[in-house]
């Protein structure tokens, strides 16, 4: 997998960033990409946080970067919550 990449989600830090791409992995369960900056430094950033992302994802696709959250991600974010409650 080669080109580059642009950090798209709007609570990164590095949002708006473009990046070389050196990889693509599955890790924990989730789609990541490896990359470099423009200094050699590492990147690992989620999939879904990037212009790389597949326009075929439905959630991509129908929020057009009007969601911030996924209903999946926020679903996760409670159960944690309510675990660190406990």
């Amino acid at each position: 997998m080669k080109g580059n990449f642009r950090i798209t989600h709007p609570f990164h830090p590095r949002c708006g960033e473009s990046f070389e791409m050196i990889g693509y992995r599955r890790s924990f369960g989730g789609e990541m990409l490896d990359g470099r900056d423009a200094c050699g430094s590492p990147v690992v950033v989620p999939l879904s946080f990037t212009d790389a992302a597949s326009e075929d994802d439905p959630f991509l696709a129908i929020s057009r970067g009007r969601a911030l959250f996924r209903v999946d991600d926020l679903l996760e974010l409670a159960d944690l919550v309510e675990e660190l409650r406990s």
